[in-house]
């Protein structure tokens, strides 16, 4: 990891300028690593967007690091979910309760067989994603025992973010994912709502405000009973969801949860 943090001329967002030369003098003193992902606007000919960020933030993934990335509701921090000890780091970053669980992201939905056990039509899968919205589904053995060992479940996501697909193809596994805030305090939309949590991490991957100002985040439902589900948070897709789970697939609500 280099001293100082690398901060592209070429890959910065106009406008941008005066935050991050904030965050590059923080960088000098922190070592982390804030890129800005180039927008499509903004592309020369010949340079593929994002793949110096990509190839950087995977690896520090692979080194055991947490990073923070942009996703298709909130900002998050991620890293590999079958590194224990990566894990560990996160929860102590954000000062979660260590009974509350991380979710797991994958870039396709193949991906999803492997970590878990899947008990609807591979077409509602596809229906629902990628997008906003979390499948709470039964783990599988393949998925790190010390991730959530306090449940048989696990959430999975497949944002409708190309650089988080891309990320998470690139890796080869899942990515533990959870919001980029403090535990208990507001979604963040925007990089420079983070700051205070910069110094824990190797990477900041800056993709610019995050277009849902909502700051609900994703939808989250439990799929894991045969013909039911759940909603466990409500999200910012709530009633696209119920729609594609009742109307199109039969589902009922579980009243028992």
């Amino acid at each position: 990891m280099r001293s100082v943090c690398s901060v592209a001329v070429e890959l910065l967002k106009p406008g941008a300028a005066s935050a991050l030369r904030v965050g590059a003098d923080m960088c000098k003193e922190l070592r982390t690593k804030v890129l800005s992902l180039l927008p499509p606007t903004a592309q020369q000919e010949g340079r593929t967007d994002g793949a110096e960020i990509l190839g950087c933030t995977v690896k520090a993934l692979k080194e055991g690091h947490v990073v923070a990335v942009p996703t298709d509701t909130i900002y998050g921090l991620a890293c590999l979910a079958q590194n224990s000890e990566a894990i560990r780091k996160t929860y102590g970053i954000k000062g979660r309760n260590g009974h509350k669980p991380l979710a797991i992201c994958v870039g396709e939905i193949q991906d999803i067989y492997t970590y878990c056990k899947v008990k609807v039509k591979k077409e509602l899968l596809g229906d629902l994603l990628p997008g906003p919205v979390t499948l709470v589904l039964e783990r599988s053995e393949a998925l790190n025992a010390n991730l959530n060992p306090f449940t048989s479940l696990v959430g999975v996501r497949i944002p409708d973010h190309a650089f988080m697909r891309r990320l998470c193809q690139m890796c080869g596994e899942p990515l533990a994912l959870t919001s980029a805030n403090i535990s208990s305090h507001t979604s963040t939309v925007d990089v420079q709502e983070f700051q205070d949590l910069w110094p824990n991490l190797a990477v900041v991957v800056d993709g610019g405000p995050i277009g849902d100002q909502s700051r609900a985040g994703s939808t989250v439902v439990d799929l894991s009973v045969l013909g039911k589900y759940s909603i466990i948070r409500p999200g910012c897709a709530l009633s696209s969801t119920v729609d594609v789970l009742e109307r199109k697939y039969g589902l009922s609500e579980d009243s028992g949860k």
